[in-house]
């Protein structure tokens, strides 16, 4: 009597585990369903630099996506386009975006301005949406810092110029007195030796 009920049970989990997988299987096959990756949630660029705002999305069905720029100026929509159809570029960035069919979208020519939070949303046909952030942080070239710097090491290639001439001065005067002091010092000893030779 034991070992059918054994047999039955080993049999029931069998079967519970072939219908788990069936039913695993039948809902990954099913319509719907989106999934997004942002590699790079945060990007540092400098005025007037073109930055990729990369993205990866994956999709059963046709996937709308849209991006849009969130700052202290307010919000704004960058660009909506359903894969394999239509581009709907905002006048804003019309001349400043490109758009790739993995969801990313490259901004050239970066402002001060562009500074803030991109927020991207892929919407399934199905119903399903996936949502992305990526931070971007513009920062400017400051000239005047640069300025400064060629300004200062243009000095210090002044002072240096100058006190390497004024080294190879003091050498050259320093040799000068020498050979003074040293014929100084001869012409007095062969006075000495004169004046000693007359005494005798």
């Amino acid at each position: 009597l034991m070992r059918p009920l054994q047999g039955s049970r080993g049999r029931s989990v069998v079967v519970g585990t072939v219908t788990l997988c069936l039913a695993a299987g039948w809902a990954l096959q099913t319509p719907g369903g989106v999934s997004l990756v942002v590699p790079q949630p945060n990007i540092n660029a400098t005025v007037a630099q073109n930055i990729l705002l990369s993205v990866e999305y994956s999709c059963r069905g046709v996937a709308t996506i849209e991006w849009k720029h969130v700052s202290s100026w307010g919000t704004t929509s960058i660009v909506e386009w359903r894969s394999g159809n239509y581009v709907n570029i905002s006048t804003v960035y019309k001349d400043r975006v490109t758009t790739f069919e993995n969801g990313s979208i490259q901004l050239r020519n970066v402002g001060m301005r562009d500074a803030g939070y991109y927020f991207v949303t892929v919407m399934e046909e199905h119903g399903t949406n996936a949502y992305g952030t990526i931070i971007v942080n513009v920062y400017e070239i400051i000239y005047e810092d640069l300025h400064f710097v060629a300004v200062l090491f243009a000095f210090l290639a002044a002072v240096s110029a100058i006190l390497i001439c004024f080294m190879w001065l003091c050498n050259k005067s320093l040799h000068l007195f020498q050979k003074k002091t040293t014929h100084k010092l001869t012409a007095s000893a062969t006075e000495e030796i004169e004046l000693e030779t007359i005494e005798c």
